[in-house]
């Protein structure tokens, strides 16, 4: 049984060594700026685009067991994605400052018959109060600038939360492994 991951994303290669299965990343072809249907939301947003990402590399490796995922930041209807430049990951950090937003991460797992598994993992995260000599820090500390709403939570940036509500805490980082866990498992694939 071969398992690809649909990303060239260090973090959700990281979170998927864990699981101790063998595995091969392929960047997929979507690209993520494309709108949607008028109103959909950021949740339905989140899984179209982790089915786009997980169906390209699918394509590519039919015989394949292939893991996809996106992850969106939405405060207030607003998304904030990957800021680029530390000037952006302090402008986004100010922007949260103080207030609750909510994280939405898709996953997807197609198998090679075209069995198909979708789960969006959604937490509200509340940031306290953080002055702007506080963001500079963290923002040269942590380097952001790769990460959706401008923080590694598995870094110092569990340092900026006053509460995080949710059920799998890898889900922040970009991939929940408990439902991807049980996809393997159930699939056949040997899990410590």
């Amino acid at each position: 049984m071969k398992l690809v991951l649909a990303s060239a994303s260090t973090y959700r290669k990281a979170l998927l060594d864990r699981l101790g299965v063998p595995f091969e990343t392929v960047p997929h072809g979507v690209d993520e700026t494309v709108p949607g249907p008028v109103g959909e939301s950021v949740r339905e947003r989140s899984a179209r685009l982790a089915l786009k990402k997980t169906e390209s590399v699918h394509k590519l490796y039919p015989e394949a067991f292939v893991l996809g995922s996106d992850q969106i930041v939405d405060l207030d209807g607003d998304v904030l994605s990957k800021p680029g430049d530390a000037a952006t990951a302090r402008a986004q950090l100010a922007r949260l400052s103080g207030r609750t937003h909510r994280l939405s991460t898709a996953v997807c797992l197609i198998y090679p018959n075209g069995t198909m598994f979708e789960h969006v993992d959604v937490h509200r995260l509340t940031m306290r109060p953080l002055s702007n000599a506080a963001l500079r820090r963290y923002v040269d500390v942590d380097e952001p600038l790769d990460c959706a709403g401008s923080y590694k939570i598995e870094a110092q940036g569990i340092a900026l939360f006053s509460k995080i509500d949710g059920v799998d805490h890898t889900a922040i980082v970009g991939l929940p492994l408990l439902i991807v866990a049980e996809w393997l498992a159930r699939a056949g694939f040997e899990l410590p």
